[in-house]
């Protein structure tokens, strides 16, 4: 018997909406996904997108409107009902717990083990090896969690998703933690579940990807669908002017001119907190100067960034800042001299998620929320709420922060917008030395570019020295006056502006450098 020529969409949404008090997050929208496809779902921060797949995954319940799944009306009122339905969704945020293995991860919260633990360890530990082989998604199963760097934590939730019998998968920003050769497998292994007939949404802000991958897009802006089509005939351009209103571009590199040496690092060797640490990284770093450090994450990025700040313990190597050394300087110190830090996990390291975005604005510390002396202190000049929420206002304003309300919990903001928060803290300390690890992470196009456009402004214009750490190879290879790879905790600077993105590649696997010293 041969299939229907017009079979039901794996996934079809119709009109639907979902309010938070006052906020319209989705209004009436609509989404058709056909079977056996990737489709890329796009928009701006805050357009709805993470709304819409948390509806489909059981998360959420719509407020009106419909969901469908391969033809069949689907109401769930939890994520195990969407399970058994076969979706599965990996968010940009994992949903793991870190002091469990991966094996048992994978086994938790599976119907009929609610704990996780009547499992058939060895059964399911030699099911995962089969499907981690079929996929290219290697992982130790016996791992605990909480000792995976981020690559690998993003394996297991695809893993976990896969395993439960997901026939669509919703991939929430992918290639964020990715090295480019990974991102090539991941690209090769969801090509592959898609000829094996599964269904693939793609959430992404990197229209490469789409272009590479989807056949069909959908965007969504301010909670309404936009534009649905094919990709066939449209152009990059053409999809970014749909998902902001006008064509965003990365702001074009100006001429560098140097200062006088801000940082210089020597020998720098810490332990390794989810990776393998750093081992004697050695640079200097001026006014005025972009230094990108691409790698892949928990190859020693944390730990450079935190021993920088004053947050994370140095074993040996010396750090001078300004011409001072830092072996006694606290972190408050560093801050006060001028140090600025955009963190790579905000949720934990850059916000205090349940106080207000007004009160997380005038955070002091290393990026406000590590628990430092001072933090949440009020800038002296404030005698007033009134008067801290009238200055927090515009400053969420200038940085595009949706909705601009002081008195929001950090909490209630998308991703992306929370993002935006502790970049206009950090930038807001005019820094001498701004750390900025993986500052576009979540961040649409046209709000990536705002921000590539402050950093290289605070580089250019007000001469401060700019440590660019970013597992995004296109970011550090377009904003980097010098480019330098970490890769098992060694830094290798590789040269100036022009270093052929494939050299970078191959240094962010190990295939460039030298083997480690004994």
């Amino acid at each position: 018997m041969s299939a229907p020529e017009n079979p039901a969409p794996a996934l079809l949404c119709e009109g639907v909406s979902k309010r938070f008090g006052s906020n319209l997050a989705l209004d009436g929208v609509n989404l058709r996904v056909a079977p056996g496809t990737i489709h890329a779902l796009c928009g701006e921060n805050g357009a709805g997108k993470s709304t819409l797949m948390n509806v489909v995954s059981g998360l959420l319940q719509a407020d009106s409107g419909k969901v469908e799944i391969h033809g069949a009306r689907a109401k769930f009122s939890s994520p195990l009902d969407a399970v058994a339905a076969g979706i599965g969704m990996v968010h940009q945020h994992f949903l793991l717990a870190e002091g469990l293995t991966v094996i048992e991860n994978v086994e938790l919260g599976r119907r009929g083990s609610p704990f996780g633990w009547r499992f058939k360890r060895r059964e399911a530990e030699q099911a995962l090896a089969v499907l981690s082989t079929e996929t290219g998604l290697a992982v130790d199963p016996k791992a605990r969690v909480a000792d995976l760097p981020v690559g690998l934590r993003q394996r297991v939730e695809i893993l976990k998703a896969l395993s439960r019998g997901a026939r669509i998968l919703l991939l929430d920003e992918p290639t964020a933690v990715l090295a480019p050769p990974e991102v090539h497998t991941l690209f090769a292994t969801l090509e592959r579940l898609r000829a094996s007939g599964r269904t693939i949404i793609l959430i992404t802000h990197k229209l490469a990807e789409v272009f590479a991958l989807a056949t069909e897009v959908t965007v969504l802006r301010r909670g309404k669908q936009v534009f649905a089509d094919t990709l066939q005939g449209l152009t990059p351009a053409e999809l970014a002017r749909e998902m902001v209103g006008e064509a965003a571009d990365i702001p074009a590199p100006v001429e560098t001119v140097l200062g006088a040496t801000v940082l210089e690092a020597a020998g720098l060797t810490a332990p390794g907190e989810h990776g393998t640490g750093l081992r004697e990284a050695t640079f200097t770093l001026r006014a005025g100067e972009i230094l990108g450090v691409a790698g892949v994450e928990g190859n020693g990025q944390d730990e450079l960034a935190g021993v920088l700040a004053g947050t994370h313990a140095l074993k040996s190597g010396r750090i001078r800042f300004l011409e001072k050394d830092c072996a006694e300087v606290s972190v408050a110190g560093r801050v006060e001299a001028g140090l600025a830090l955009i963190p790579s996990d905000r949720h934990h390291e850059g916000l205090v998620l349940d106080l207000s975005l007004a009160e997380n604005l005038f955070l002091r510390g290393a990026a406000g929320a590590k628990g430092v002396e001072g933090a949440g202190a009020w800038p002296k000049r404030f005698t007033s709420a009134k008067d801290l929420n009238v200055v927090a206002a515009s400053r969420l304003r200038e940085f595009g922060v949706v909705p601009p309300e002081p008195a929001l919990p950090a909490a209630a903001l998308s991703g992306g917008n929370q993002q935006k928060v502790v970049i206009a803290r950090e930038l807001a300390r005019s820094p001498k030395l701004l750390l900025a690890c993986n500052p576009t992470r979540g961040l649409d196009v046209a709000a990536a570019a705002a921000v590539h456009a402050r950093i290289v402004e605070a580089a250019r214009k007000h001469g401060a020295a700019v440590l660019l750490i970013s597992s995004d190879l296109d970011e550090v290879l377009h904003l980097s006056d010098s480019i330098a790879v970490l890769y098992a905790g060694r830094l290798k600077v590789l040269g100036s502006r022009g270093v052929e993105r494939e050299r970078v590649g191959r240094a962010m696997v190990g295939a460039d450098l030298e083997p480690a010293p004994a």
